[in-house]
């Protein structure tokens, strides 16, 4: 989360005491108490942080209603994103999502791609080449929010399964990146994500996480929070209520791949603690 602000309080100074129509008079030579003018409080710095540039190479895991995808292309101007969906064909996909065309044609109408069938668990790597001596061709590999959706209702049990997920994505996701790529992956702040651990997930699969900052979603225009399970209907079977996924607290952590982590930490002279596990743009 962002750094408190310092309140600076500019009370006025209380008025002096008067004696029976006199005043005590001022030491000879002493001075009169100079007051240093408070400086007001420096505005806070919610620049937000876009962890990619215009030109990477960018694959987006579990794109749901292909909001973001469509955010990069038409607001930040990405020229090369794959987005890529769990949902078999458009027509799942659209029953889903039914907005969903819109912003395919937003996607593809600047040569970028949507590809379907694609399991984070199992998706085959994004290689130059066949067989040995095969390097990755991503960039920046973006997975927001992942969710296994409501396979049971025993929280550790839950948990358990979006730990399976995220390992299991890691796995599959580390030879498809560029030397000195990274992948993003974002959560809800709070449990219980916070229990899924991702620091040491990310550990246990070959990968150091770099750094973290606070999601914000407002910096990705006409960008909204797909549900896992799709949109929510009121009673009347029509779209709309619900909580909105945008407006809660999001963290995203950037990884890179143990061998990379030395050449691309940040060399501000700043210790890291073991703890912290990379540095943090933004507590």
């Amino acid at each position: 989360m962002g750094k408190r602000r310092k309140v600076v309080h500019n009370a006025p100074h209380p008025p002096q005491k008067s004696g029976a129509g006199s005043q005590k008079p001022q030491k000879t030579g002493a001075q009169p108490k100079s007051h240093k003018q408070k400086k007001p409080p420096q505005p806070r710095h919610d620049e937000p942080t876009i962890p990619f540039a215009p030109e990477d190479k960018i694959l987006l895991i579990g794109d749901g209603d292909l909001s973001f995808a469509a955010s990069l292309v038409e607001h930040h101007y990405c020229a090369d994103v794959t987005a890529t969906v769990l949902e078999k064909s458009l027509d799942e996909l659209v029953e889903k999502y039914p907005h969903v065309t819109e912003n395919i044609g937003k996607v593809e109408a600047e040569g970028s791609k949507v590809l379907y069938n694609i399991d984070a668990t199992k998706m085959a790597p994004f290689v130059d080449k066949k067989g040995k001596g095969a390097t990755g061709v991503m960039d920046r590999i973006i997975f927001n929010f992942p969710h296994v959706g409501g396979k049971s209702t025993d929280v550790n049990r839950q948990v358990r399964y979006n730990q399976e997920l995220l390992v299991e994505f890691f796995k599959r996701a580390a030879p498809s990146l560029t030397p000195g790529g990274t992948i993003i992956v974002t959560l809800f702040e709070g449990e219980p994500y916070t229990l899924w651990n991702i620091r040491d997930l990310a550990r246990h699969s070959g990968l150091q996480v770099e750094r973290s900052f606070r999601f914000q979603a407002s910096a990705y225009p006409d960008y909204h929070h797909a549900r896992t399970l799709g949109v929510v209907k009121n009673k009347s079977g029509e779209i709309g209520g619900g909580w909105k996924g945008e407006d809660r607290a999001a963290r995203s952590y950037v990884f890179v791949r143990k061998d990379d982590e030395a050449r691309l930490a940040p060399t501000s002279g700043k210790k890291r603690s073991r703890a912290d596990d990379g540095s943090s743009d933004d507590e």
